[in-house]
Parts: C-alpha cells; sequence; structure tokens
C-alpha cells in the first residue's frame, strides 16, 4: 500500500500547491490513500465546509485537525456529516465530530485515520495515549483494518516521540503535525512503525509558520497589541510523509521526506519514481 500523508495546509498557498500538485502526483505515484492535516487551512486559522470539499475533491482521502479545529464556527456543524473529517479524538465527551475513521481504498484495503492532540505547550485535552488505545484496541491492525494512520498534532518532540514509541509495531503510520517546520527523522521504528516528528506544512516557506513575518517579528520584540496575523502570500512548497506499507503485515517498509515547493530543498519517494 502506498500512503501520503501531507502536513498543516495554511492558507492559500498551502491550498494552491495541494491542487496543483496532488492530483498529479496522486496519479504519479499510484497513491491508495492520502491523508492530509488541514487545521490551518481557512486564512490560518480552522477549516471551512467549502475549503473541506475542495480538498478531498482534489485526492485527499481524509482531512485531520488540531488545535484550530473550530476557529470556523460552521465547522460546528458541518464536521457532524463529514466522516471525512477528522478533530483530535481526545476532545471531552460531546464535542462535535468523531476522532477516527475508516476508509476503503480503491484496492479494497481499509484504512484507520487516527487524530488526537497533545497536552504540552498547547491547549490541554484529556489524555491523547487512552484515547488512541481505546481506537487501536477496537480497531486492531491486521484484523479490522489493513492499515493505521495516528496524526498526532503536538507542540513537543518528546510527547510525539512517545506516541511513536507507545504505538510502534501496532500502527503503521505516526506523523506529528502543528509545528509547521519539518523534521528530519524520518525513519522505521524497531517495531515496523514509520515514524516523523512534525510532516511541516503546506505553505509559503519565506514567513514564520505560514504567517507574514512582520507581526510576529513585532510581537517578540514588543510584547503589546498589535494587529492580526495574516497568511504569507508567496508560492507554497508541499511537505510531508511517503509510506510504502506491506499489505500482508500492514507496517512500514520504506518512508520518505516529501519537499516540492521553491524554497526547501526537494525530497521525493525514490522507491515510488
Amino acid at each position: 500500500m502506498r500512503l501520503l500523508f501531507l502536513g498543516d495546509i495554511v492558507g492559500r498557498p498551502g491550498r494552491q500547491v495541494v491542487m496543483s500538485r496532488l492530483p498529479m502526483l496522486r496519479d504519479a505515484w499510484k497513491l491508495d490513500c492520502v491523508v492530509i492535516n488541514g487545521e490551518n487551512a481557512a486564512g490560518g486559522f480552522g477549516i471551512t465546509e467549502a475549503i473541506c470539499d475542495e480538498v478531498l475533491g482534489a485526492g485527499a482521502d481524509v482531512i485531520t485537525l488540531g488545535n484550530h479545529s473550530f476557529d470556523q464556527r460552521e465547522a460546528l456543524v458541518f464536521i457532524e456529516r463529514q466522516p471525512r473529517l477528522v478533530r483530535p479524538a481526545n476532545y471531552p465527551p460531546g464535542t462535535p465530530g468523531r476522532g477516527a475513521t475508516v476508509i476503503d481504498t480503491p484496492s479494497g484495503a481499509r484504512v484507520l485515520v487516527v487524530n488526537v492532540m497533545g497536552r504540552l505547550f498547547i491547549d490541554p485535552l484529556d489524555d491523547p495515549f487512552a484515547a488512541v488505545e481505546r481506537i487501536v484496541s477496537e480497531c486492531p491492525l491486521g484484523s479490522a483494518c489493513d492499515a493505521i494512520l495516528v496524526d498526532m498534532h503536538a507542540e513537543a518532540t518528546s510527547e510525539k516521540q512517545a506516541m511513536g514509541a507507545f504505538l510502534d509495531g501496532r500502527v503503521s503510520v505516526v506523523v506529528g503535525t502543528h509545528t509547521h517546520v519539518p523534521t528530519a527523522d524520518g525513519q522505521i521504528l524497531p517495531g515496523g512503525t514509520a515514524y516523523l516528528t512534525d510532516a511541516g506544512m503546506c505553505g509559503d516557506y519565506d514567513s514564520i509558520l505560514g504567517m507574514a513575518k512582520d507581526e510576529p517579528v513585532r510581537r517578540f520584540i514588543q510584547k503589546t497589541p498589535g494587529g492580526r496575523l495574516e497568511v504569507a502570500t508567496g508560492e507554497g512548497t508541499l511537505c510531508g510523509l511517503a509510506v510504502e506499507i506491506d499489505d500482508r503485515t500492514g507496517l512500514a517498509v520504506a518512508v520518505a521526506h516529501v519537499r516540492l515547493g521553491p524554497r526547501l530543498a526537494e525530497s521525493a519517494p525514490a522507491f515510488w519514481s
């Protein structure tokens, strides 16, 4: 199975690079499953139904979210009728939406996608380890599904690494999101789980985390109220992780960083060329 995960879409540049590149990549790489984090897709804060439909229409199978899940208030409503939009599973009981979903690939394989959010240096929710344990136990790899991807939306690298170690050998992929900076530690853990601390973002890298530089810099210097954060408007770069999964075991056999765009050194999976 060929799985592609793309990091946080940040505003219009992120949406544009996904819209322009994903349909071609899906065809050229013969992808079975594409998962994208979309929590910053609407002006950097949340996601709208129109944007959700646009990203799914471009070739995403599932969109995951994070701490900005409900910045656009309409998400409280439309997330209930969109089974392929997944918010963190460790939101309190009664929160609209779902924390996991299962999709069927064109080949007939079943992929479980789970979204959880960390608790260090970010809005604390319920225990993400207990949440993911419950979901994976109810839909175990190899019997109820053929692959499992977990998007760990968290600030602390240690918390993301702990989730990777906790799930190693029981899921296909653990990939971190939220910090918008791609890390260089893509690997297969000892138990066979593909791991990356942060997938980076799909957005303009001539920025501060996808935002125009002036206001973030001013906030660090002056520490006084000022203007709004605005999405940077330059050309977007696509960032994420490519994973080849063994159809027999559901575990990873190859991983590669994906960076396609004008500002970062480009990288693509040689094993799919």
